[in-house]
């Protein structure tokens, strides 16, 4: 079983080895894991994304790995008794790497074949090397072996022969460990940790952000309500959430990487990133969050972005006036699609390449993506843009369309309890707080609620504009014993936050967020 285990994990590896010497060759362990996100059920992908939040991903590589190894102590069962069988099975492994593989747009079906054969022999090889090494010992053969004197050296030699054997099969399973390790160094280097890479010499790479003619004016020190453990009014980059479809973030090269605008235009756009950052720059400060946020949860945050105004690059390309959609797609393939208008009616749509005051980080979509104001990002925010195509609502869906949520994705009114957030309080005034957004709409009025008693208003902090969540905060008297906090939200339009509580699928959670506490 064991010789099974290793010879799979050293086919995983060499196949690793292999795709990463080529371009165009996906990991087969990430190839597979992204596979199995494509076919899993809706409300498994939820699951995993409300239990693990953004260790979904490696959990999933974990599983691969796990399942391959299961698969890996099949073969080796099968192995002492029908060797051919368990070369046919290792021969089933690769392949299911090589289709796995070709799910990839990168992808290329030689270079994906090429680390698939490498894969196979590796781990047939590995197989056959240490089958041999644990077959037993045969007996050594003596004219004395009747005698007492001639059966103890033929037990000694036995003996002897038996440790050896062993001894050569650790070393042989000790390079197959190592082989593995190898390659599971291999899928970490390649993405699991990235960073912004720059590696070719094909042109100039902006450094920094082009600075904005007419920037939006600084927050002000006074403009956060000060409530210990609040949410900040800008979060920093280091703690905005990602929630995404790629198991590893992409590796850009920024001086090869061109955005295209194609479809329903006029002038089809392909656009370096030193083009995009001598184009005219504006700033946006937008709240964004993923429609799997539950209700109170913290898939959201706020940042200040920079890059085109979307409509801008949209009036440069002509846009057909029977033209409906904008899709994005990444460049790994994620695509995801939203009613033109968005990008036009004056909502501050952008391509950022910017993100507090810094260039995009990789896991936040390096070198551009977009924001687009009200919109869940799953038909909007797509990061690692590589094409904008410009068609009708009917002609195409995005990714997440045929995998049951909605065509249009609103973001709906919502607010969060952020403070108390400790379940056992001392009885007095207490503070209660939090955040409400409702991009597009702003924030007119958040009320709190203890029990079933009447709901109260709390105060609004500053607001950075209608696209941006708003602080909350209200003094309660807290007496001893259980109480539930629930709080509510009414937007700019006189919207009062529903408290019919649905899932997040397949348009995006709702209802009251409460807490419970202990007082006293």
């Amino acid at each position: 079983m064991a010789s099974g285990v290793l010879a799979s994990g050293v086919a995983l590896a060499a196949g690793e080895v292999a795709s990463s010497l080529i371009d165009g060759v996906p990991s087969p362990v990430l190839s597979v894991a992204r596979v199995f996100i494509d076919i899993s059920p809706l409300g498994l992908r939820e699951a995993a994304i409300q239990s693990l939040g953004t260790g979904d991903k490696p959990a999933l590589i974990a599983g691969v790995l796990v399942v391959s190894a299961l698969f890996g102590a099949l073969i080796g069962l099968t192995a002492r008794r029908r060797p051919t069988a368990a070369t046919a099975g290792i021969a089933v492994f690769g392949t299911i790497g090589l289709v796995a593989a070709q799910s990839d747009p990168r992808a290329t079906l030689l270079g994906g074949a090429f680390a698939a054969v490498v894969g196979v022999t590796a781990g047939v090889f590995t197989l056959r090397a240490l089958l041999s090494r644990a077959r037993p010992a045969g007996v050594p053969l003596t004219r004395e072996k009747d005698s007492v004197a001639g059966r103890r050296r033929v037990a000694a030699a036995a003996q002897a022969a038996a440790s050896a054997q062993r001894r050569s099969f650790l070393r042989a399973s000790g390079l197959a460990a190592g082989g593995m390790l190898l390659g599971a160094g291999i899928v970490k280097a390649r993405g699991l940790e990235s960073s912004n890479v720059v590696t070719s010499s094909a042109g100039p790479v902006p450094e920094g952000l082009t600075p904005v003619s007419s920037p939006l004016p600084p927050v002000a020190p006074g403009a956060s309500l000060e409530v210990p453990g609040l949410s900040p009014l800008v979060t920093p980059t280091a703690d905005f959430y990602r929630i995404d479809t790629a198991l590893v973030v992409p590796k850009v090269d920024a001086r090869r990487w061109k955005l295209e605008v194609e479809g329903m235009v006029r002038n089809p756009l392909r656009l370096t990133l030193a083009d995009l950052s001598a184009l005219p720059q504006a700033e946006l400060d937008c709240t964004i969050a993923c429609v799997s946020n539950e209700v109170g949860g913290d898939l959201v945050g706020t940042a200040r972005w920079q890059g085109v105004p979307l409509a801008a690059l949209l009036e440069r390309a002509g846009v057909d006036p029977a033209a409906s959609q904008i899709m994005g797609e990444s460049v790994d393939g994620f695509t995801a699609g939203f009613p033109i208008e968005a990008g036009t009616d004056g909502r501050g749509a952008m391509l950022a390449l910017g993100m507090n005051g810094a260039p995009l980080t990789a896991k936040h979509g390096f070198p551009a993506r977009l924001i687009i104001p009200g919109l869940y990002g799953y038909v909007s925010a797509t990061k690692w843009l590589s094409t904008l195509r410009i068609n009708r609502m009917e002609d195409e869906d995005g990714y997440w369309i045929p995998r049951g949520w909605s065509k249009l994705g609103p973001v709906k009114t919502q607010c969060r309890i952020d403070v108390p957030g400790a379940r056992r309080l001392p009885a007095g005034p207490t503070p209660v707080a939090g955040v409400a957004w409702a991009p597009t709409r702003d924030i007119a009025k958040v009320e709190v609620q203890v029990n079933d008693g009447p709901w109260q208003e709390a105060t609004l902090g500053a607001g950075l504009g209608r696209n941006v969540w708003r602080q909350w905060a209200w003094t309660w008297e807290a007496t001893p014993g259980q109480h539930t906090l629930r709080s509510r939200a009414t937007d700019g339009t006189g919207a009062v936050q529903t408290d019919r509580r649905t899932a997040v699928n397949p348009d995006g959670a709702s209802g009251y967020p409460s807490r419970r506490v202990q007082v006293g």
